[in-house]
């Protein structure tokens, strides 16, 4: 499950890549979620799954739903939109299993423990990741730049995933999955809606749109979001967290198949002190 759901979790900013030049980013979204919204619907109707037992319950899902779709992917769209490449944005956004590590080291208890051989693998982790994202740090692209909106919207997006796999871990009994991604996407559209009819550029419904966005659906929504809920319910936060330093990585193969972008030994070389360190965190203490 970890590895399927890095692949997926991956093709994000070749999604992005694809869809981004035809669509404002909370347009984009919006939709996304709507149809995501869509297709679980029938699928919940005829399988005869159960919604969550209570209110409580409800509130729950709905601000992890607000943080982590809405908070974390609407800041990663926007920043990438407002100029940010996608180097920069993987090196903020990845400061997230460090940021859980802290937490969990100062608010979470003996079963939350960070261990030192962790706190080692989320380090090697991050100086891995920053190896990976090298290249796309020092030479950018026309338009990849840095400034206090985008730079804000990058944090924005940090510290939203960040508080909801924590709270998810903390607050969210376990469910069935179709019924608790429905309930954060109907949130997640409620906050998001307002915002994208407040940005003036059109959507064009290119074939290379239509593409992004039923991947983003599909494979996405569907797949990599029902994922990544089941990982924080059945693991440890701090090691499902580490499993994000694998993100761009597995994008930086992705986008050499693709688009035939270069990997560079620095690149293998930051590949490979990453996944070392992700092992470290995750592996089983003895």
């Amino acid at each position: 499950m970890p590895w399927v759901f890095v692949l997926i979790w991956s093709t994000g900013f070749i999604v992005a890549r694809f869809g981004m030049p035809h669509s404002p980013p909370l347009s984009f979204l919006a939709t996304r979620y709507a149809l995501s919204i869509l297709c679980f619907l029938p699928w919940i109707l005829i399988a005869g799954v159960k919604w969550p037992a209570n209110r409580r319950q409800w509130w729950h899902l709905s601000v992890v739903g607000v943080l982590m779709h809405a908070g974390y992917l609407g800041g990663v769209w926007a920043a990438v939109k407002a100029g940010m490449g996608s180097g920069l944005s993987a090196l903020i956004v990845g400061l997230q299993p460090v940021l859980t590590a802290i937490w969990l080291t100062v608010m979470g208890g003996a079963q939350q423990h960070v261990s030192k051989r962790q706190w080692l693998g989320l380090l090697l982790g991050f100086a891995g990741l920053v190896l990976v994202v090298w290249r796309k740090l020092v030479e950018g692209s026309p338009g990849d730049h840095a400034n206090a909106e985008n730079l804000s919207y990058a944090v924005f997006a940090l510290f939203a995933i960040t508080a909801g796999t924590l709270y998810q871990k903390r607050f969210v009994q376990a469910c069935d999955v179709r019924t608790a991604n429905t309930v954060q996407l109907i949130a997640a559209f409620a906050v998001t809606l307002p915002l994208a009819l407040l940005e003036h550029e059109a959507m064009d419904f290119t074939g290379s749109f239509v593409g992004a966005m039923a991947w983003s659906v599909l494979g996405l929504t569907l797949g990599g979001s029902s994922l990544l809920y089941l990982l924080i319910q059945r693991g440890a936060a701090a090691s499902v967290a580490s499993l994000m330093y694998l993100v761009p990585p597995c994008t930086a193969v992705l986008a050499w198949l693709l688009f035939r972008e270069p990997i560079t030994p620095l690149t293998v070389a930051g590949i490979a002190v990453t996944a070392f360190g992700v092992s470290l965190v995750v592996r089983a203490p003895r």
